[in-house]
């Protein structure tokens, strides 16, 4: 199981990598969205920002219901991060579960 730390730097990693798309592409894919990552081994909720500047505002203090809403053992989240765990395998067995609308999902699955 991997820690909070190691939670937090995947974040942080991938907020990274979001920054660094064009801005343009970054601007004509994201959408303005809440976003919350539920790590249940850790019994732990980032939440965080997805808009035109990238993945912000990550913290684990509490916030109104999310827009996306994600769920990943740590684990998981580390190594989807990471590249050794594909995205779309993880969520075709369940490792990754994402609740969001559909035309939310389109413009993210064009981000990543």
């Amino acid at each position: 199981m991997a820690s909070e730390e190691d939670c937090r730097a995947a974040l942080a990693t991938l907020a990274a990598r979001l920054a660094g798309v064009d801005p343009d592409t970054r601007a004509q894919h994201v959408l303005d969205r809440t976003l919350s990552c539920r790590i249940p081994d850790l019994d732990l909720i980032f939440t965080g920002r997805l808009h035109h500047e990238g993945l912000t505002d990550v913290t684990t203090e509490p916030s109104p219901k999310a827009q996306v809403r994600i769920t990943v053992h740590s684990d998981d989240l580390v190594a989807l991060v990471d590249g050794s765990l594909g995205l779309v395998h993880a969520w075709a067995t369940g490792q990754f579960k994402i609740d969001a609308p559909l035309r939310d999902l389109l413009h993210i699955r064009s981000m990543l």
